[in-house]
């Protein structure tokens, strides 16, 4: 059993578990449709196109939804070769960095936006199964203000 999550507090249905959970689902779909795509290629030549369709979304959702984890777990990606040289300004390095992807993620939330109500409105239709695209393109929006709302909370319980 891992451990409790801590910058979510709330028990077992906290954001963090809810985060978990997509992720490993997303991944076992992944595997899943992969796996039959490889047995039905091996077993009859014939491909399951639509899996890649379906695979890049899951992608993009475990993606964003792992971001948006690794914020509030403090396990995202860090360069730290002046903060390691110089202590005193990772604060100011720290608070700099979240301001940047704020802005980012607020950018690609709002682009997302604009993307998903193209889709939407000119009825784009998705090359192999034919389905709206905008179905997937929501998550897009949806999942970075996910990311947005995770580094408010956390430059605001910083700045407590």
């Amino acid at each position: 059993m891992s451990p409790p999550d801590k910058t979510a507090p709330g028990g077992k249905f906290s954001l963090g578990a809810i985060e978990r959970f997509l992720m490993a689902a997303s991944m076992g779909v992944l595997c899943l449709l992969t796996m039959a795509n490889v047995l039905v290629r091996y077993f009859t030549d014939i491909s399951f196109a639509f899996t890649e369709e379906i695979s890049v979304a899951l992608l993009v959702v475990m993606t964003l939804v792992g971001a948006s984890h690794a914020f509030a777990s403090n396990h995202h990606i860090a360069i730290t070769f002046f903060v390691d040289r110089w202590p005193a300004i990772k604060p100011l390095a720290h608070r700099l960095a979240m301001l940047c992807s704020l802005v980012m993620f607020g950018l690609l939330a709002w682009y997302g936006v604009l993307m998903a109500w193209d889709d939407y409105s000119f009825e784009v239709t998705s090359p192999s199964l034919g389905v709206p695209q905008w179905w997937y393109t929501v998550w897009l929006p949806v999942l970075s203000m996910l990311i947005v709302l995770r580094l408010v909370a956390l430059l605001l319980r910083r700045a407590k």
